[in-house]
């Protein structure tokens, strides 16, 4: 009878002379660190899988026998074995001698770090790795002083380009091979392979496939030497010239720590943090390499205001502006606030804040972008002060169940850890129109879903036994769901009959902090509900007013129709595109419409340009702030340069309220995260979800399809501006059709033809190449932000039906 080890039992073993024990299936090389060993070494690292490619951490090696002596590992007769401590696991008894203790095990590292560097070139002053390079360190350190090698070393044409960001010089490849496994196992991107072998072995990828992966420069910073570079990055500074500054990536909800190495003022490159709990040691590539925008030509540099004799715009001083913008508002009467979901939780709540107490409304909203009233509620019944999800319990889930959300396009480091948890037993469900490339990687299971259906697809999820939501299920609901009319009621009501966990994820950073400081109508800051009139007393009381606004204010939505009809006037707005509110050309015809216009950008815009009054604001890395994560984390950052052309959202939005004779009482980010933090959570009731009324459905014409569309991860996006390598990366935009629909429209094509299909929607048309897909009958995808002004700029609002044509060639 076999019996299971006890896995909480350690095991003991000596390093140098030093005992340590470790847990069950510990690696030697692991052991070694714990006793403040460094083993050196090249192909291993902590989140891979153990594969001893380099050979560079040979250590010495006793084993206990079976009378319990140590019997040294042998190789040929006579002779020491070294062992490769990077997939040697540590067991009971065992002696290791590394180098520090150990002739041969010295020995065999400095003839396998010669061997290294027989082909190695001696280009260190102009190799981007110099000067944090671990084979120039260990080559130092573990390696012997002169080289035997006096042949001519081999050398390749270089660089070659994997893809149009990543490049890769050959020669100075020492097969590690952690760029293939990251790919691989991290990923789930296998474009990336060494081929050939013996001395011709190399990084290769196929000649017609690209390396496409939205994660590939953890492939260049995991490189242990210079072979991967970054086009962008390439021979700009070397690493002894930057100064280091941790901080926070913007683009998305996930929070993942990222190191901002910078130069006289300059951001030169950004790579990943270490951080277990969130993103462990990966970003995607778009917190790697979108941070040219912050220093784009049309950065607005100084204040502007709208001279009343030209019209035009014109440079004014900041408290010039602030009175101008002030005397405006105060001239126009009803206004509203509309913010985006990019500022952070501080800047919300000077919005929140400003909206209640300078401008005497609940008209604010930072959702631009199609919305429903049932979301309005949702958000404040079940978003604002909730948690308790982490991505450590998604790692733990048995079931991930995905509704409006593809989190490799939306949601990157959430994705990665998904995608870590299905290769173990958590398995991936998903409510979407098809099968996308990141839901293949995790081997999730589709639920095929139109437009509109997803209500009734989350309800049949409960009595589905291969689901299996009771006990430790995980629901994400993305920003999407919101579209689908009682969708959100219907992941609640799965949520309450599965005993699973429900957790909202958007897309922007600064969405969740939005919500939990009151940049919504009917909520205050820390939940608490407009409605309730004591939350209104204790809000007030706390802002030392004596009341505040009692009427649930407009969403987005209404308050674009409020500025067309002129029930309101103003306009305070922050970080807002309209080409991604529900409708684009009402959005611009509103704020052209309005009486009084305030805006704050990062840089010239349709809005800016609009505007009567123009604030210049900081971006991240000029000021400092906190980002509340998807899982209510909240994730604060310092600001990496000190910049007085551009002030802080909240800075803004205090001088103004100052003029119009409404303090907010504070100047500072540090003051608003105080006054945050004494304002506090709302301990009263939360308020009920109100699904409201369904809008009427429409029937479809005969030849027109119901859209679906999302925004892929790399697409047109205005903070993906000033690198032109990444925005190379991005996915081609093409329409997909489910086969019956493609059979329809293309018939048998002949063999090497692309097929095309014009869409024709209620807003315009365009023509895209077409892919087969699992989509349901009657659907078609499409990109929502990688051509033209976009989807709901372009052609139609998702959801809704459009013409599609095949263009034959």
């Amino acid at each position: 009878m076999t019996t299971t080890p006890d896995k909480t039992t350690l095991v003991s073993l000596t390093i140098d002379g030093v005992s340590v024990s470790v847990p069950p299936g510990t690696l030697v090389i692991r052991a070694a660190e714990q006793v403040g060993v460094q083993i050196p070494r090249f192909c291993d690292h902590p989140l891979l899988a153990p594969v001893g490619a380099c050979r560079q951490c040979l250590v010495e090696v006793a084993m206990p026998g079976p009378d319990g002596s140590l019997r040294q590992m042998q190789g040929p007769p006579g002779r020491m074995k070294p062992q490769a401590s990077c997939t040697l696991v540590a067991t009971e008894g065992m002696e290791v001698k590394t180098q520090l203790s150990s002739e041969g095990a010295d020995k065999a590292q400095q003839g396998i770090m010669e061997f290294l560097l027989v082909n190695h070139p001696l280009d260190c002053p102009v190799c981007d790795k110099g000067g944090e390079c671990p084979l120039q360190n260990q080559a130092m350190s573990n390696g012997r002083g002169e080289s035997r090698y006096d042949g001519v070393k081999r050398t390749f044409p270089k660089p070659i380009h994997i893809s149009p960001q990543v490049l890769l010089d050959r020669e100075r490849c020492v097969l590690c091979a952690r760029c293939t496994r990251f790919s691989n196992e991290i990923a789930g991107d296998p474009f990336i392979e060494l081929i050939e072998r013996g001395a011709l072995q190399q990084v290769g990828i196929y000649e017609k496939q690209p390396f496409e992966s939205y994660f590939s420069g953890n492939a260049i910073q995991i490189c242990p030497v210079g072979a991967l570079t970054s086009a962008e990055y390439r021979f700009r500074s070397r690493p002894f010239d930057l100064v280091s500054s941790p901080s926070i990536a913007e683009h998305d909800a996930c929070g993942a720590s990222i190191r901002i190495d910078h130069r006289r003022g300059k951001v030169m490159r950004r790579l990943a943090g270490n951080d277990p709990e969130v993103n462990e040691e990966w970003i995607t590539d778009k917190d790697r390499f979108a941070f040219g925008y912050a220093r784009a030509t049309d950065r607005l540099t100084h204040p502007q205001v709208r001279d009343d004799e030209t019209g035009e715009l014109r440079p004014a001083s900041w408290p010039e502006a602030f009175a101008v913008a002030a005397r405006g508002l105060r001239a126009a009467g009803a206004s509203a606030v509309l913010t985006g979901g990019r500022v952070t939780a501080e800047d919300a709540y000077a919005y929140s804040k400003f909206a209640r107490i300078a401008l005497g409304t609940n008209d604010i909203d930072f959702r631009s972008r199609p919305l429903s009233v049932e979301e309005t509620s949702f958000l404040a019944a079940h978003v604002a002060l909730s948690g308790g999800v982490t991505y450590a319990d998604l790692e733990k889930a048995s079931v991930v169940v995905l509704a409006g959300f593809e989190p490799e396009d939306e949601a990157g480091t959430l994705f990665l850890r998904l995608r870590k948890a299905s290769k173990k037993t958590t398995r991936v469900v998903s409510i979407a129109p098809f099968t996308t490339r990141g839901l293949s990687k995790m081997n999730g299971r589709l639920v095929p879903t139109a437009p509109g259906d997803e209500g009734a697809a989350l309800a049949a999820l409960a009595n589905d036994g291969e689901v299996a939501l009771d006990g430790g299920g995980v629901i994400l609901v993305g920003e999407r769901l919101a579209t689908s009319p009682g969708a959100l009621a219907a992941a609640l009501d799965l949520a309450a009959t599965t005993g699973a966990r429900l957790v909202w994820v958007p897309r922007r950073a600064g969405d969740r902090g939005a919500v939990e400081n009151g940049c919504l109508p009917n909520l205050l800051p820390g939940g608490r509900p407009v409605a309730d009139a004591g939350a209104r007393v204790d809000a007030a009381a706390a802002w030392g007013v004596d009341s505040l606004p009692d009427k649930v204010g407009r969403d987005a939505d209404a308050i674009v129709a409020g500025l067309s009809s002129g029930d309101v006037q103003g306009l305070v707005i922050g970080g807002v595109d309209p080409d991604d509110t529900r409708d684009p050309a009402a959005t611009r015809a509103a704020i052209e419409n309005a009486a009084f216009v305030v805006a704050l950008e990062l840089r010239e815009t349709d809005v800016t340009r609009a505007a009567d009054v123009v604030f210049p604001v900081a971006p991240v890395t000029d000021k400092s702030g906190t980002f509340v994560t998807w899982d209510a984390l909240t994730r604060g950052f310092d600001a990496v340069f000190a910049n007085p052309a551009s002030l802080p959202d909240l800075r803004v939005l205090a001088g103004i309220a100052d003029e119009l004779g409404t303090p907010l009482g504070f100047r500072t980010v540090a003051e608003v995260w105080d006054e945050m933090v004494a304002f506090g959570p709302w301990d009263g009731a939360s308020p009920a979800f109100d699904q409201g009324k369904p809008p009427k459905t429409t029937r479809a014409k005969a030849g027109s399809l119901k859209l679906a569309t999302w925004k892929q991860m790399i697409d047109n996006g205005s903070l993906q501006d000033g690198d032109e390598h990444l925005r190379a990366t991005a996915r081609r935009p093409v329409a997909r059709l489910g086969q019956t629909a493609y059979d329809d429209l293309f018939g048998m094509l002949d063999p090497g033809t692309v097929p095309q299909a014009t869409l024709t929607g209620d807003r315009g048309a365009v023509t895209l190449p077409v892919e087969v897909a699992d989509l349901p009958d009657g659907v078609v995808w499409v990109p929502a932000n990688s051509f033209g002004n976009g989807v709901l700029a372009d052609l139609a609002s998702p959801g809704s039906t459009v013409l599609v044509k095949g263009v034959r060639a």
